[in-house]
């Protein structure tokens, strides 16, 4: 091949670690396009392509060079794997196992045209999601079914429960990079998996609060109190644990309501009733998609405020993070963000 490709650090590291591309032995301003692609372990296809061009020297480093054009244009060093696409509509990457790594081919292609060019060049980066030393323990006390990942060391850490949204099930991708940043993170299922609940019909808050304890009783987590990280339902779950129990210092929520959503939420004697909704005010977009943001009534609203959640009565801070595009990605950028508001919640 005519082009060498490098990357930095060289052949695997993780997820939410940055990578540097760059290519040589090009042309002085040759035109070329790098694409990057993935398949997912149900080997749905995802892909994402750039266009460039060459110094005056023949090389090619994303961290200086501005994308033409592609799935993003401007100086964006990992635009290539934030922007990767499915190829099918509608899909989301997601990882499901943890224990394995995703494996990005990364290509130059000669010219403008991905898809009628020379491939001059080529390289794999493995990704993976446990960083050296992080120990996966799956949990099953008590109510709780959850995994526990735990930083490598004698500890004890600082503690993370992580929630997901109406998916259900249990996702372990997030909690285990965040045990890479020096976290103890239990990624809590509650429901549609294994002897929880198939359907979010009613939410009792007694089964997160005996999560809660788990953590605090853990000889590697360290007291007196945990932080919280939920995305969509998870997040206004998290937002409900923070203002009603105890030993919670810091919630960060990723796309959540600050009312209760989806199904009642109960309490030793207290329910928030769900916040109402109409399916039919759903809109399809010029592109295709379903966008469902004006489906949910107004929670500021009568009778709809009694959804609510008492977020006066938390004791620690907030951190609300809103991500507009389709598919949501535990990025770099996000996994440094959070850890180090929980960081400072702790303290």
């Amino acid at each position: 091949m005519a082009a060498t490709v490098t990357l930095e650090p060289a052949g695997r590291c993780r997820w939410d670690e940055p990578v540097r591309i760059a290519v040589r032995g090009l042309a002085p301003g040759q035109p070329v396009t790098l694409r990057a692609s993935l398949r997912d372990e149900k080997d749905e296809l995802f892909r994402a392509h750039a266009r460039y061009c060459a110094d005056a020297h023949g090389q090619l480093d994303l961290e200086r060079a501005p994308a033409l054009g592609g799935s993003f244009t401007g100086l964006e060093p990992m635009g290539l794997l934030w922007a990767l696409e499915p190829e099918k509509p509608l899909l989301r990457l997601v990882k499901r196992d943890v224990q394995t790594p995703f494996t990005v081919e990364l290509e130059v292609l000669d010219g403008h045209d991905p898809e009628a060019a020379e491939l001059l060049g080529r390289a794999v980066n493995e990704r993976d999601f446990l960083a050296p030393g992080v120990r996966r323990e799956p949990v099953r006390v008590g109510r709780v079914r959850a995994t526990l990942f735990l930083p490598p060391g004698t500890g004890p850490f600082p503690g993370i429960l992580d929630l997901f949204g109406s998916g259900g099930g249990l996702c372990e991708y997030r909690a285990s990079l965040l045990a890479g940043h020096g976290f103890a993170v239990l990624a809590l299922a509650y429901f549609r998996f294994e002897d929880l609940p198939k359907y979010l019909n009613n939410v009792c808050l007694e089964y997160f609060e005996e999560a809660v304890d788990f953590m605090l009783q853990h000889p590697k987590v360290k007291g007196p109190s945990v932080g919280l990280l939920g995305f969509s339902k998870g997040g206004d779950l998290c937002l409900s644990m923070a203002s009603f129990l105890k030993g919670i210092t810091a919630t960060a929520v990723i796309n959540a309501c600050v009312a209760n959503t989806i199904a009642p939420l109960h309490y030793k004697d207290m329910i928030i009733p769900n916040l109402s909704s109409d399916p039919g005010k759903y809109k399809i977009t010029e592109s295709g998609l379903l966008n469902l943001e004006d489906i949910w009534n107004d929670p500021l609203e009568k009778p709809n405020h009694r959804s609510l959640i008492p977020l006066e009565k938390a004791q620690g801070p907030f951190l609300f993070i809103v991500e507009p595009l389709c598919m949501q990605f535990w990025t770099n950028q996000y996994s440094m963000e959070v850890s180090q508001r929980l960081t400072q919640g702790h303290r």
